[in-house]
């Protein structure tokens, strides 16, 4: 299964789709790829990850992605198949099934638009072919511009993390209807930084679905981020809510 997660920026998502890829590897004896398509990119260190001295950022290399999306100078059209079968592995680390890939973005002043590098995404989502046994993660930039460019049109699951507060509902809603619009067949939300049954009210009535899990508002997560610490003990301290989502997932 495909799976991406989105969310207002701030609200936990990296930290959450990094303790499922630990749940489901740890605990659940899967292979998991998990691709780190946000702008600034961390999953490394959250997953644990200690080889990440080889790890290449594909939109690190500008060229290679318009020569593999088949831009034409001077045009503005992008070859929609493009080659990506040796990316695959060329731009993985890690081991034991606990593998990532960090797609990243240009973030120079005057880098212009990462069509590029989204091409490339969507043809290696649209290529992998999984096993039962092997899941794919998508931990997607911060708000709804990947939605409007439909990167993630190819996953099976989309997981948008809300917070109680209306601004993250209203991206949370926002990212749902695009989400809709591009064919994502399943849209499920979670929950992050709640504190008792009344956010938990609020973000249900609010969204009008009740989230699929709640995450409390966990002091602990906040110290092993700033101790730039893998979240492998988070992953067995939250192991309820994680299956409870796994149930939902049908993993």
């Amino acid at each position: 299964m495909k799976i991406a997660i989105s969310g207002k920026g701030g609200v936990g998502k990296t930290s959450i789709m990094a303790m499922l890829a630990l749940h489901l590897h740890n605990q659940r004896g899967m292979e998991v790829l998990v691709i780190d398509a946000d702008p600034s990119p961390h999953m490394a260190q959250t997953l644990g990850i200690k080889d990440i001295a080889n790890l290449r950022p594909i939109a690190d290399m500008r060229d290679l992605l318009t020569e593999r999306s088949g831009k034409t100078p001077g045009s503005p059209f992008y070859n929609i198949n493009p080659k990506i079968d040796d990316l695959i592995s060329r731009f993985m680390v890690g081991e034991d099934g606990l593998r990532l890939m960090v797609l990243g973005a240009i973030q120079t002043g005057d880098s212009g638009c990462a069509c590029a590098e989204n091409t490339v995404l969507r043809r290696l989502l649209a290529k992998l072919i999984l096993s039962p046994t092997q899941t794919v993660l998508l931990d997607m930039e911060a708000g709804v511009e990947h939605l409007g460019r439909g990167t993630i049109a190819g996953v099976d699951h989309l997981l948008v993390v809300v917070i109680p507060a209306n601004s993250s509902v209203r991206t949370a809603q926002k990212i749902q209807k695009l989400a809709n619009d591009v064919g994502i067949p399943r849209i499920s939300f979670i929950g992050n930084l709640v504190r008792d049954s009344d956010d938990e009210q609020f973000l249900t009535e609010a969204l009008g679905a009740r989230p699929i899990a709640c995450f409390p508002d966990s002091a602990e997560i906040r110290k092993a981020e700033r101790n730039q610490e893998p979240l492998s003990r988070m992953a067995e301290l939250f192991r309820s809510l994680l299956e409870e989502m796994v149930t939902v997932l049908a993993l």
